[in-house]
């Protein structure tokens, strides 16, 4: 089985109604491959993004994300959304478990498999962010680190459901930095989480997209998806221009 190769926008808490036009006029031209497009902006812009691709015959090559959700699926829960909410937006996509949702709003691993668990159980396709602060990589802690990340969503979901997780490996130290980590670098630690999951079950292992997230630009980009075990990105700031997501878009190939 070909891995998917995906290339996610992340645009955080940026980004208006302006920068939907733009980006879609920017990418109405992109041809349709084996690279899934998904842009995940803020909430207000979910509805607003998904119609204009619909309008502009685009939702064949670009699909859309949120960057968080609700672990529940509604009640009392001021200023939460659901995934029930994400579907009847037709949205497919969940960033889960970002570094800043983990480190400013104190996500626990736990936390984040019981989101990744309500996603799956939604239809939903979750984006699970994983990654080391630079102080647990020079300490030698990248692949403890990893592990505890990983494992609990394991625990939650099972090693067979494990298959229908994206994982996007985001070293802390990297993102919005300028400062990605080497192709080598990023390969090494994608080998790591791939032979990681191999020991619970090679199918999974050898189909699971796994991509990389840390200052990802148009000029490493090409460097980076070359690599054996990284199939695409999930892209921060260079997502919020047109032109330079278009070519990171361009570059990713099929595996």
């Amino acid at each position: 089985m070909t891995r998917r190769v995906i290339v996610a926008a992340n645009w955080k808490m940026n980004g208006d109604l302006a920068l939907v036009d733009s980006m879609l006029l920017g990418l109405k031209d992109l041809e349709s491959s084996n690279v899934e497009v998904i842009i995940c902006p803020s909430f207000p812009y979910l509805s607003e993004l998904n119609q204009k691709i619909k309008a502009a015959n685009l939702n064949e090559i670009i699909h859309v994300g949120a960057q968080t959700v609700s672990k529940f699926f509604d009640g009392a829960h001021t200023g939460e959304v659901s995934t029930n909410m994400l579907n009847d937006l037709s949205i497919k996509y969940v960033i889960v478990g970002h570094s800043e949702r983990r480190s400013v709003y104190n996500e626990t691993s736990e936390q984040v498999a019981s989101k990744v668990h309500a996603v799956l159980k939604a239809g939903l396709s979750p984006i699970l962010c994983i990654g080391e602060t630079e102080e647990e990589r020079s300490s030698g802690k990248i692949e403890s680190v990893l592990m505890s990340q990983i494992q609990p969503v394991i625990d939650e979901i099972g090693i067979k459901n494990f298959s229908d997780v994206i994982i996007s490996y985001e070293p802390v130290w990297a993102i919005g930095t300028g400062n990605p980590a080497s192709s080598a670098m990023a390969q090494e630690t994608h080998y790591f989480i791939r032979q990681l999951i191999a020991k619970q079950c090679d199918q999974v292992a050898a189909n699971i997209s796994l991509l990389y997230g840390g200052s990802v630009n148009a000029a490493n980009c090409e460097e980076l998806f070359a690599q054996p075990d990284i199939d695409g990105g999930l892209i921060g700031g260079a997502s919020l221009q047109a032109e330079q997501f278009k070519i990171i878009c361009s570059a990713a190939k099929g595996k």
